[in-house]
């Protein structure tokens, strides 16, 4: 035999056999570096966008002070501190122009300027001290009251020369301070970048996340077991399954102008509450929980329905004993993603009202109310420099709330899980 025919194609020592060896390891390691490429650049987009709303949204946690020396005895309040006791003092308080006790005191303490140096707001500060504590009214007492939006800007970025100015001169009299703003957890919308908070809005959110886990669950739940081990194999079951694929890819405005068109045009429930959110969200939540649970539900070994059948249980116990726990982890995997693709919704919302200026909290779900991300886009429209940090701060506080839930949802998956 001749040494070109000993020399086959698979000769593991010949020449072309080892080039093609070093061209497949070659191309081998060029994919890894592409593949390992795209993940540090994935990864660097990820640290530049949580970077940049870290850096802009812990400002909107803080908030500038200006101390305030008010001498109650001598102000134009005239109010006794004995008819602060009891149930009455809010409405007594209502009638007191506590905002221009505040405003004098400035100007006394500051020049005629003073009271420009201090939010719009500020008074509120002032009045639940005096609730809290109603003797303050016969003495003289400091108070470090919200900032103004120029000199709260002055305090933590750039701003106007003359913002700089003013704020150097309470910096010298050690009468400004940067503080944790706590309100901005506790107060709803307003016309002012440090007087705005993020309660009602979070409040909104959970109330309309309730409201769509509540319907969707439940539904999207029990129809997956229905198609799954109830329904007959007929051209309207297909039907039916091709109709859930396709409103699972539907984008999510269509669901707002059904809200529009049948919840509020036609049923005529309240305007911009977390009812008609919650069960719009539902809507376009539920494909994704039906399609979720009907994987879920399949993917249980046919062993464990024919063991449960075999000791005499019923369809309905082989179900809801048998194959629904051990389907339960994939359904909430499925409701996670659902959930979480709800919370980050804002053109539906938008198409059924909610986003109206909300000044209160809402206390039920047919009040009016708002959403974080519908919050989020009006704050991020403002003219005004200061709503940029706090946009980004309810940026956090959402993707905070979206960890949250999805945290408590995995945790749920982890103990129901079972193996077999």
């Amino acid at each position: 035999m001749s040494d070109a025919a000993l020399r086959a194609p698979t000769d593991w020592k010949g020449n072309a056999m080892q080039q093609r060896i070093r061209r497949r390891y070659a191309a081998e390691r060029r994919f890894k570096l592409i593949g390992l490429a795209a993940v540090l650049l994935s990864a660097a987009f990820l640290a530049f966008l949580l970077f940049t709303m870290v850096s802009n949204g812990a400002r909107g946690f803080t908030q500038a002070q200006v101390k305030v020396e008010i001498d109650f005895p001598g102000s134009a309040l005239f109010l006794d501190p004995a008819t602060l006791e009891g149930p009455s003092a809010e409405a007594t308080l209502a009638t007191a122009d506590i905002d221009a006790a505040v405003r004098t005191a400035a100007e006394r303490q500051y020049g005629s300027g003073g009271g420009n140096l201090l939010a719009e707001g500020a008074w509120l500060r002032v009045r639940e001290a005096i609730l809290e504590e109603p003797a303050i009214l016969s003495r003289s007492q400091s108070f470090w009251l919200p900032a103004s939006g120029n000199i709260d800007l002055a305090a933590k970025t750039d701003a106007a020369p003359e913002d700089e100015r003013l704020y150097g001169q309470l910096q010298q009299r050690d009468a400004v301070r940067t503080a944790f703003n706590s309100h901005f957890l506790s107060s709803s919308d307003a016309t002012e970048p440090t007087s705005v908070g993020i309660w009602g809005a979070f409040k909104g959110s959970l109330l309309t996340m309730l409201v769509t886990l509540a319907l969707a669950f439940p539904i999207g739940v029990l129809s997956a077991i229905y198609l799954e081990e109830y329904a007959p194999r007929n051209r309207w079951t297909d039907l039916i399954e091709v109709s859930i694929n396709n409103l699972a890819a539907v984008p999510s405005i269509i669901f707002g102008l059904l809200g529009l068109a049948v919840f509020l045009n036609f049923m005529h429930l309240p305007r911009s509450a977390p009812l008609v959110g919650g069960i719009t969200l539902a809507l376009m939540t539920m494909p994704v929980i039906v399609i979720a649970g009907r994987n879920a539900i399949k993917s249980v070994p046919p062993s464990i329905r024919d063991a449960a059948l075999g000791v005499g249980a019923s369809r309905v116990q082989v179900v809801f004993h048998h194959v629904l726990p051990l389907a339960l982890p994939g359904i909430l995997t499925g409701t996670i993603i659902g959930m979480a693709r709800a919370l980050g919704e804002t053109a539906p919302l938008l198409m059924i009202g909610m986003r109206a200026f909300i000044a209160s909290p809402p206390g039920g779900i047919t009040d009016p109310a708002t959403v974080l991300p519908v919050q989020i886009f009006l704050w991020s429209d403002e003219v005004s420099r200061g709503f940029v940090e706090k946009t980004s701060a309810a940026i956090i506080v959402l993707l905070v709330f979206l960890l949250a839930m999805n945290g408590l949802a995995i945790y749920l998956r982890n103990k129901f899980e079972r193996r077999w």
